[in-house]
């Protein structure tokens, strides 16, 4: 058998002669984009680029409205904040996503509800939905996480019955879709993001969309200082600019959540790429899922018959220990780093024990009463199937691994198949 590389052997790819697609994509032009920016001297506040990407990215999406903002954390929060939310009411979310899903719950004073996800797809499980909704229940945030969709027919029947909001977050899924709807189009508001990992980048950034316009009148004001949605394009740095309430002063108290023009000409141009790379990750992880499938102890994440167009997000696969001789899967995700080059870590901290999702150090902003700081309290919540998936199971490679050829994903299952031929190497 060979000898691991983690042991001293030669790795499955060597990434000095092989190395991994890279990541972020860009070519000439972004740098052109980007000098027509410079030199424009329109650098933010409602450009052109901005306006351009809106309005693409929303018939992109599939909805009327598409709304930039700084990042995909201050997208949920004018969500939360358009729809109403705040003190007393309590929104619905998985256990196991980015902290963010449930910081800005509590920045909107509301009380995020920790709920466990699916087993075979890590999103949110809509039974454990039903049984967390109260007389305070105002809105269920699904999350689309790694790629794989939450069940959008449950939960929007769940919303329907109980007459709940639904804010889909897709910082995972650009362009995924759901029996022929892209994600961010199913729910009241879709809320994507555009830092550096996601599918579609401009370093930072977001977008919220929707079909109402009243909505999408609300958001474009709390992104924008609180200022009733302009129709027009100019320069911010004419004369008089700055007036833009509406006849009776209608305001809403808000900052500036506004992108950059520079980050908006990127977009334009990634946005151009997006289904191509999708189309090339999905067939290249379709591929990559068959391959695991025969191997023992791995199981690829649950892809449903509904999607009816893919988005992977990173790569995740399930990994059982009994079948690798009991080998932890801390130790495993070492040794495949180690044949392959390339950074593999677990999913997400679940929500009732992450490192970053702690309200109670900030008691000067979060302390309302007792009862609200109980209620915040993330320890209070049970996820065993979050547990079990971030301490055991989750295996998760960046994205642009499927990128390349069907030669790389063939590296990434030898590499798996290797470990699993020498798993009682590893527990010498």
């Amino acid at each position: 058998m060979e000898k691991l590389a983690i042991k001293g052997g030669t790795p499955c790819r060597d990434i000095t002669k092989q190395p991994w697609p890279k990541w972020p994509v860009w070519g000439k032009e972004e740098e052109t984009a980007l000098l027509e920016v410079l030199h424009s001297g329109v650098w933010s506040y409602n450009g052109p680029k901005e306006t351009e990407f809106n309005k693409l990215f929303a018939e992109y999406t599939g909805v009327k409205h598409a709304i930039c903002t700084v990042n995909g954390t201050m997208t949920l929060q004018i969500s939360l904040e358009a729809l109403g939310i705040g003190i007393g009411d309590e929104v619905i979310i998985p256990g196991l996503t980015w902290q963010a899903t449930a910081a800005t719950v509590i920045d909107v004073n509301a009380t995020p509800i920790l709920v466990d996800v699916n087993e075979d797809n890590w999103c949110i499980d809509p039974k454990e939905i039903e049984n967390a909704i109260t007389p305070r229940t105002k809105a269920i945030i699904p999350v689309h996480l790694y790629g794989a969709f939450a069940d959008m027919d449950a939960i929007i029947n769940i919303a329907k019955k109980h007459k709940l909001y639904v804010i889909e977050d897709c910082a995972h899924k650009h362009g995924g879709e759901w029996n022929g709807k892209k994600a961010g189009s199913i729910g009241d508001i879709g809320s994507f993001s555009y830092q550096l990992s996601k599918h579609l980048t401009a370093g930072e950034g977001g977008s919220v969309t929707t079909n109402n316009p009243e909505l999408a009148d609300k958001l474009d004001a709390l992104r924008n200082c609180g200022r009733k949605p302009e129709t027009t394009i100019f320069n911010p740095l004419d004369k008089g600019a700055g007036d833009y309430g509406d006849d009776d002063g209608n305001f809403i108290q808000s900052g500036n959540l506004r992108i950059t023009e520079f980050q908006a000409a990127i977009l334009i141009e990634g946005l151009k790429r997006l289904p191509a790379q999708n189309a090339r990750r999905n067939t290249n992880g379709e591929y990559l899922n068959s391959l695991l499938d025969q191997i023992p102890g791995i199981a690829p994440i649950a892809r449903d018959k509904r999607e009816t167009k893919k988005a992977y997000f990173n790569y995740a696969f399930r990994y059982y220990k009994d079948d690798f001789n009991g080998l932890p899967v801390a130790t495993f995700r070492k040794a495949l780093e180690a044949e392959l080059g390339i950074i593999v870590g677990a999913s997400y901290e679940p929500l009732n024990n992450c490192s970053l999702y702690v309200p109670h150090t900030k008691p000067s902003r979060y302390k309302l009463n007792d009862s609200y700081w109980k209620a915040i309290d993330p320890k209070r919540f049970s996820l065993p199937k979050c547990e079990r998936i971030f301490k055991e199971q989750s295996v998760c490679i960046h994205h642009k691994a499927l990128m390349g050829t069907k030669k790389d994903v063939e590296l990434i299952a030898k590499a798996v198949k290797k470990i699993y031929n020498n798993s009682k190497e590893l527990l010498d």
